[in-house]
C-alpha cells in the first residue's frame, strides 16, 4: 500500500491539527501537551446531535471514582457500546471525543459510555486498564455491551475483549488500535515511520511513559498482539489508517483472530492518517471510514 498522502481534503486536515497540535508534541512538557491537544479537539469538536441525553456519572475503580459520560438516543437498543478514547494514555478525555461518542448513539441508536481512565505519567499501567475493565464490567451488569476504542482506547477495547470473553459482549471496534506491533517488527512500522500525525517515534515515547519502566512484553493487559490464546473472543471490526505505523496492527490482529476461529474483519483506508475520526466532517474518506464503523456497530448490536 502506497504511504503517501495526496488527497487534498485530507492534507488540509493534516496541516489544521498541526496548527494547533504540532508534530513535536511529544517534546512538550505533559501539561503543555494535554493543554494543546485539548485545544486542538475543541477546535474539531462538532455539535451533539438533537435528541441524544447526556448524563455525567462516575462508578467505583480500584483507584477510587472514574468518571463516565452516558449518551442515551431517542428510542435507545438493549446494547451499549462502551467507548475508550485515544491519546496514547497521556492525553484526553470525556470532553476531547464527546462529539464522536455523541454521533455514535445518534446514528446507532445504541447508548455510549465513554470512559474516563486514569492517564500516565501520573498513573502508570495498568491504571488505564483497571478503570476500564471496572467501567466494563458494570455496563454489562446492565446487559450487553460493544467495546469500542480508537488509538490507545482500541488497545484497551482489545485487551479487555480478551479479559471479558465468554461476558455478553456482542463485538468489539478496533479504531486504528496500537496492540503492540513494533515489538514484532511489523512492516508499517518502517514503511510509516515519518507518517504525519503519529510517527513511529511518538509510539515508542507513549509506550514507556505508559509503562514507567521496563516494557511488558508478554503482558496482553498492555499489549493484546502478546496474547497466546485468541479463541472464544467476540466478533472484531477493525479500522486501520493506511498511512500510521500502527497499520499492521490492525492487519495482524486480524489474521490471528481468524486463525483462532474468531469472525472478524479488517478495513485499511488508504491516504488517512492517525487520528482521522477528526476530520470526518472535513473529508470525505474520513467520512466514510466513520460510516463504516457505524455499520460495524449497528451490525454487532443486531
Amino acid at each position: 500500500m502506497s504511504t503517501g498522502i495526496s488527497d487534498a481534503e485530507v492534507l488540509e486536515f493534516i496541516a489544521r491539527t498541526e496548527s494547533f497540535y504540532p508534530p513535536d508534541a511529544t517534546d512538550f512538557t505533559i501539561a503543555e501537551q494535554r493543554r494543546v491537544y485539548d485545544e486542538m479537539c475543541a477546535a474539531f469538536r462538532q455539535p451533539r446531535p438533537a435528541g441524544v441525553a447526556v448524563t455525567d456519572a462516575t462508578i467505583d475503580g480500584p483507584g477510587g471514582p472514574v468518571p463516565r459520560r452516558r449518551y442515551v438516543p431517542p428510542n435507545p437498543g438493549p446494547v451499549t457500546v462502551v467507548y475508550f478514547h485515544g491519546g496514547g494514555f497521556i492525553v484526553g478525555g470525556l470532553e476531547s471525543h464527546d462529539d464522536v461518542c455523541a454521533e455514535i448513539a445518534a446514528a446507532t441508536g445504541c447508548p455510549v459510555i465513554s470512559v474516563d481512565y486514569r492517564l500516565c505519567p501520573e498513573q502508570i499501567h495498568p491504571a488505564a486498564y483497571d478503570d476500564s475493565l471496572a467501567a466494563a464490567r458494570a455496563a454489562l451488569a446492565e446487559g450487553p455491551v460493544i467495546l469500542a476504542g480508537d488509538s490507545a482506547g482500541g488497545n484497551l477495547a482489545a485487551a479487555l475483549a480478551q479479559t471479558l470473553r465468554g461476558a455478553a459482549i456482542k463485538g468489539q471496534v478496533l479504531i486504528y488500535p496500537g496492540l503492540g506491533g513494533d515489538m514484532l517488527g511489523l512492516l508499517s512500522y518502517t514503511e510509516c515511520a515519518d507518517a504525519p500525525m503519529l510517527p513511529t517515534r511518538d509510539i515508542r515515547y507513549y509506550r514507556t511513559v505508559r509503562a514507567g519502566g521496563p516494557v511488558p512484553e508478554d503482558d496482553p493487559t498492555f499489549f493484546p498482539l502478546a496474547a497466546a490464546d485468541l479463541g472464544g473472543l467476540a466478533r472484531c471490526f477493525i479500522s486501520a489508517a493506511g498511512v500510521d505505523p500502527l497499520r499492521d496492527d490492525g492487519v495482524e490482529y486480524l489474521r490471528r483472530l481468524i486463525g483462532a476461529g474468531v469472525t472478524a474483519y479488517c478495513v485499511v483506508e488508504p491516504q488517512l492518517p492517525h487520528g482521522h475520526l477528526r476530520a470526518r466532517t472535513m473529508s470525505h474518506r474520513a467520512r466514510a471510514a466513520f460510516g463504516r464503523i457505524l455499520e460495524a456497530i449497528r451490525e454487532f448490536a443486531a
